[in-house]
């Protein structure tokens, strides 16, 4: 079968399959009929999108394939997906479902379902609705009351977005003054451009709003977390505190600091996981990230007597990981980071404010707070294989691995694994200099080129 859900929902390019309208239709009407099925009851689903023009006509599909089972949709029009996520849990609604493709272009977008929880869609309901789109049979159902369906104003999308925007500032932000904090936010022309800089001027910062004019299509477009050079140079020329970009949908955050620095994920747990150890918080001296963290992380970590637990590659992992070990941060060297106790859903905002509030407590710039942490060199190479062998299987790769591995020692590390969607063997090595882990990453995709080259 057909796999629509990844480990972020469905994602692809807008007007084409699983994202056409009828599709979507599909999707929503499966969603709200697989929830009644469990609840006994019709749902409340709310559905939020970020600022890409396809997401109007997408939430209109998916709305009408909610409501035709019975169910009920409400909007709260353009929010971010951490925003949904709150929403979900505090409406109440049976579910949060987000249109958005994230960092991704306009181009792209995606349907990502969280449970009221703020944990994502549980994979049965996903095989389920994955059936019911291939097999078309999501269809709507006849002489159920609809009346609980009437049409969205703006006003209601208004007013949800306000309460989200509370919850952050008087939550999260609760007693945190930032008078005197001169703040350059980037809002990739994306979900967070009509709540970010109210929310931090609502707390006491001046605040410049970047990329903050949305027109459908700009999202992403050179801004954001993932073109940091605008808010750096911005940073450097205003003598600003602190930058922040998120990305389209702000459930990630990256920084700059006062001298212009980019402060990436790593850095952001480093120093986010030394407060809370400094203030008792940080359960069982844990963080947890994932296998991309910079070996760096760990190394630092050690020398505060913190563990780093690694995870696969994905937020999903990190917060089945979390709650697993009862850890109280983990998160992504993209800037994905996730406070279980505060939200199970990775907030770009809930994280600039908790680092706001480590620098405003311990009197320190956010340059003053990352010292300690090296980036060490990383090096990634793809190497085009005909076959996907285990490689423990293959004794030269394996023996070639071991001898990399054993010279790297503890100040170096090797990941290898494959491409999940294409053929190829992912080479990526960290260490100390750089001219020696790229011996060695051209020594092993020699191995790999030999043994499983086309």
């Amino acid at each position: 079968m057909t796999k629509l859900f990844g480990t972020d929902g469905i994602r692809g390019e807008a007007g084409v399959f699983p994202l056409d309208a009828q599709t979507v239709e599909i999707i929503g009407g499966s969603l709200a009929i697989h929830l009644r099925n469990k609840l006994g009851r019709a749902p409340v689903i709310v559905v939020g999108r970020d600022t890409r023009e396809s997401g109007e006509w997408i939430e209109k599909a998916l709305a009408r394939g909610i409501t035709q089972t019975g169910a009920q949709s409400t909007s709260a029009g353009i929010i971010t997906t951490p925003g949904v996520a709150f929403l979900a849990r505090t409406i109440p609604a049976d579910a949060g479902v987000v249109i958005s493709a994230s960092h991704n272009p306009y181009k792209d977008n995606g349907i990502k379902v969280f449970a009221p929880s703020g944990r994502k869609l549980d994979e049965d309901t996903e095989r389920l609705i994955e059936q019911d789109v291939l097999a078309q049979e999501a269809q709507p159902s006849h002489g159920l009351d609809s009346s609980n369906t009437a049409p969205v104003t703006n006003d209601q999308a208004d007013s949800l977005r306000e309460r989200y925007l509370d919850f952050l500032a008087g939550k999260i932000g609760h007693d945190l003054s930032l008078r005197d904090v001169r703040l350059i936010v980037d809002c990739a022309n994306g979900a967070s451009f009509n709540v970010a800089a109210r929310l931090f001027e609502r707390l006491g910062a001046s605040v410049t709003s970047i990329n903050d004019t949305p027109d459908g299509r700009n999202i992403n477009l050179g801004s954001g977390s993932l073109h940091m050079e605008s808010l750096q140079d911005a940073v450097r020329q205003q003598k600003a505190d602190l930058g922040v970009a998120f990305d389209g949908d702000a459930d990630r955050s990256l920084f700059v600091d006062s001298g212009g620095h980019l402060v990436n994920g790593d850095a952001t747990l480093w120093v986010l996981g030394k407060y809370l150890k400094s203030k008792g918080q940080l359960h069982h001296d844990t963080v947890v990230a994932t296998v991309m963290s910079n070996i760096g992380l760990e190394i630092a970590f050690k020398s505060e007597g913190i563990e780093l637990i690694r995870t696969d590659v994905g937020d999903k992992y990190v917060l089945e990981e979390l709650l697993r070990s009862g850890a109280t941060l983990g998160g992504e060297q993209s800037g994905h980071i996730i406070f279980p106790r505060l939200s199970l859903a990775g907030d770009g905002m809930i994280t600039t404010l908790c680092l706001l509030r480590a620098m405003m407590e311990e009197n320190r710039t956010l340059l003053e707070l990352t010292a300690g942490f090296k980036n060490f060199p990383q090096i990634l190479v793809n190497v085009e294989v005909a076959v996907k062998k285990p490689f423990a299987e293959i004794q030269e790769i394996q023996n070639a691995a071991d001898n990399i591995e054993a010279e790297l020692g503890t100040r170096g590390r090797l990941l290898l694994r494959y491409s999940g969607t294409e053929s190829l063997a992912r080479v990526m090595l960290e260490g100390e200099r750089q001219d020696e882990i790229e011996k060695h990453a051209d020594e092993l995709a020699t191995v790999i080129r030999k043994t499983l080259g086309s």
